[in-house]
């Protein structure tokens, strides 16, 4: 990241840049700065947007190929294209010497580093990576939008809002403009001003059924699933959310019977440290049997729903009697 903004500082541009990785809303932003750097004010002949995995190679070539404009670039933002992770080499070898006019920025959730296109840029331009963010990360950030705008936030308040809003930057951001609007002329942000705007995710409802089911708090946990239930959440993506929960859990206990620490699970497992320590206190809360027992009893509800022998909500609904 300190790369690109100090080739923008200095005008001093590569002619590739891949920007890859989970954190999407650092990936939006450097492409944002990167398009208000490198092109025009709006310059619509030289500035060309492609996105999906339906796009054409030869097109894209074939228009590098032109020379710009009125203008000293061409440059083209390609997006969710899936040619890092196959169907790249074509645009990897244009890539090797391409027109000396023509500049690329590629946005990518997921890139296969070993993949011909992968090492071209690295070797001709930029590669830069957007991970998830620890919790510190996120906390300096959002106590800085809100300072920005003359509000202060305690360290246990702004656990909580985290707690709800989860780790992606874009839904923080979001959930913070809410914030802001709510308080209006106060200038402390309150755990009480937390709770009355901020929306939890759907997987914070799954962790709470989840510590419910630990309780054996059998009202609550069907509460929570009638919840989201009027909240229009289907019943399989729902479904989904608990076997991956219980999932995840059973991971973790055989992590840390093997003597891991949290960072390292974390890293194993794909969430950040943070979560992953809660994870670890809810784990515990069970016996591995009974994970892997529930991980079982997902696979038969959905095998169940998908052959027809009973229904999406009531399945779900049975799973969860059947865990507690």
């Amino acid at each position: 990241m300190q790369r690109i903004n100090q080739d923008i500082k200095q005008g001093n541009f590569k002619q590739v840049y891949l920007l890859y990785g989970e954190e999407r809303y650092l990936r939006r932003q450097y492409a944002n700065r990167l398009k208000d750097a490198l092109c025009g004010q709006d310059d619509g002949m030289n500035t060309h947007f492609y996105e999906g995995k339906d796009i054409s190679v030869g097109e894209i070539i074939d228009l590098a190929e032109t020379l710009p404009f009125l203008a000293p670039r061409r440059v083209f933002f390609i997006k969710d294209s899936g040619l890092f992770k196959s169907g790249g080499e074509k645009l990897a070898e244009y890539l090797s010497a391409p027109n000396e006019t023509s500049y690329f920025v590629f946005t990518e959730s997921e890139v296969d580093k070993r993949s011909k296109l992968y090492k071209t840029v690295q070797s001709k331009g930029y590669a830069a990576e957007f991970g998830l963010q620890d919790e510190n990360s996120l906390m300096r950030w959002a106590a800085g939008i809100l300072n920005r705008e003359g509000k202060k936030i305690t360290e246990s308040t702004m656990q909580l809002f985290l707690s709800k809003t989860g780790t992606d930057m874009e839904n923080i951001q979001m959930e913070l403009e809410k914030l802001i609007c709510y308080c209006m002329d106060r200038d402390v942000v309150t755990a009480q001003d937390v709770e009355a705007v901020c929306t939890s995710r759907i997987s914070n409802h799954i962790f709470d059924m989840i510590n419910a089911i630990a309780d054996k708090q059998t009202q609550k946990v069907l509460e929570l699933y009638y919840d989201l239930l009027a909240l229009k959440e289907p019943p399989m993506r729902i479904l989904f959310l608990i076997a991956r929960q219980c999932n995840l859990l059973l991971q973790t206990k055989e992590l840390k019977a093997r003597g891991y620490d949290n960072k390292t699970i974390s890293s194993k497992i794909g969430v950040p440290p943070f979560i992953a320590g809660k994870y670890a206190a809810q784990a515990a809360r069970f016996k591995t049997s009974v994970l892997r027992g529930a991980v079982r009893r997902c696979v038969e509800a959905e095998e169940a729903v998908k052959t027809g022998r009973m229904n999406d909500i009531l399945s779900v609904e049975l799973l969860i009697l059947s865990v507690l």
